[in-house]
């Protein structure tokens, strides 16, 4: 929701470019956590949680470079960016616990 929140005044040239390309990778993290929980088998669970973490990934450089280009305020860029550190990190402990066990 804070990605939808921060990019809704990137300027219109954008509209098509990083606005979509940051919402679609973010969105694109959540879904693919929820498709993979819902699948039977753990092998295919791990397989979306791997792809799940590229998404985070891809959300979390393209935050940081609507900071850089000052589309989101440096903060609120930081912040985010804080965040899908986080994440990533959450989701790479939950796959390597699912691999290899704790």
């Amino acid at each position: 929701m804070e990605i939808y929140h921060c990019s809704k005044d990137f300027p219109s040239e954008e509209r098509f470019g990083l606005q979509q390309q940051l919402r679609r990778a973010a969105v694109s993290a959540a879904c693919n956590i929820v498709e993979g929980s819902a699948r039977d088998g753990e092998s295919e669970y791990v397989n979306s949680l791997n792809i799940a973490a590229g998404s985070a990934s891809e959300a979390r450089c393209l935050t940081d470079l609507s900071g850089r280009l000052k589309l989101v305020d440096a903060e609120t860029a930081r912040k985010l960016v804080t965040d899908y550190d986080l994440v990533c990190a959450q989701l790479h402990a939950m796959i390597k616990t699912l691999l290899y066990g704790r």
